[in-house]
């Protein structure tokens, strides 16, 4: 185990995060604690390819992982199985009709492997202000009127850092975010942020890039002039079933 520490910030929001090559190795990527959830230092910090992960209890702690976990918006991977099933679903995709729904749920899903979870409230309040400002979006699945799926993050220019997922029935995380992806690869988005590995995303066909190529890609992306705005209307409604044909053919 290293025995570094990360740099400490102070209350001013606009400091600067350390250098990303300064993240530690072990554990991996953790670079900065401290500071505050603000939207001037959060949309700062995922300009960076920085993100706050941490618990109830613990400072605020700041990451930056090496490799970091990516979707491509269009290799998103759905099986052909799930795909048939698809193809007589009734559910409906749309954005930002139930943010803090979604954030709520994420917080509640059960996590492998973990005790709790890092969406506290302070958490949930932040994102909900960064939601208010028109950079963080959830993307919902319904079946009826009733929430079955989602999965929210924050946008950036042409660059979104996807932040969690949850379902609450079988399959409605993964409509929620080839809907997500379905939709960014019409607006000429091409990247969705994953953050850290894990066997889940790798058979929904995640990439493992390195941080250099990462930090690269998102800082061309994040300068593209995308007005923040809500995404309810853009977005529209989005049938499942319209996610059932191979990407190609989208």
């Amino acid at each position: 185990m290293s025995t570094e520490l990360p740099a400490w910030l102070g209350n001013d929001p606009g400091a600067p995060f350390p250098p990303v090559s300064r993240a530690l190795r072990e554990p991996d990527g953790l670079l900065a604690a401290g500071g505050d959830l603000s939207p001037p230092r959060l949309l700062a910090a995922y300009a960076r390819g920085i993100f706050p992960w941490y618990s109830e209890g613990q400072p605020i702690l700041w990451w930056s992982p090496d490799p970091r976990m990516v979707f491509r918006t269009d290799r998103v991977h759905l099986s052909s199985r799930f795909r048939r099933s698809l193809r007589g679903s009734r559910w409906q995709v749309r954005a930002d009709t139930a943010f803090e729904d979604v954030v709520a749920a994420c917080a509640d899903a059960p996590r492998a492997g973990q005790r709790g979870t890092w969406i506290t409230a302070d958490m949930r309040n932040a994102y909900a202000a960064l939601h208010r400002l028109g950079h963080a979006h959830s993307v919902e699945a319904y079946d009826d009127e009733c929430l079955v799926g989602g999965i929210y993050g924050v946008a950036i220019g042409r660059m979104f850092f996807g932040e969690s997922m949850f379902s609450a029935a079988s399959g409605g995380s993964k409509v929620a975010l080839a809907a997500l992806a379905h939709r960014l690869r019409q607006w000429g988005w091409p990247l969705i942020d994953a953050q850290v590995e894990n066997d889940h995303l790798l058979r929904l066909g995640a990439e493992s890039w390195p941080r250099p190529r990462f930090i690269d890609t998102i800082d061309r992306l994040c300068r593209q002039p995308v007005a923040p705005e809500p995404w309810t209307e853009r977005f529209g409604e989005l049938p499942a079933s319209a996610l059932a044909a191979p990407a190609e053919a989208d």
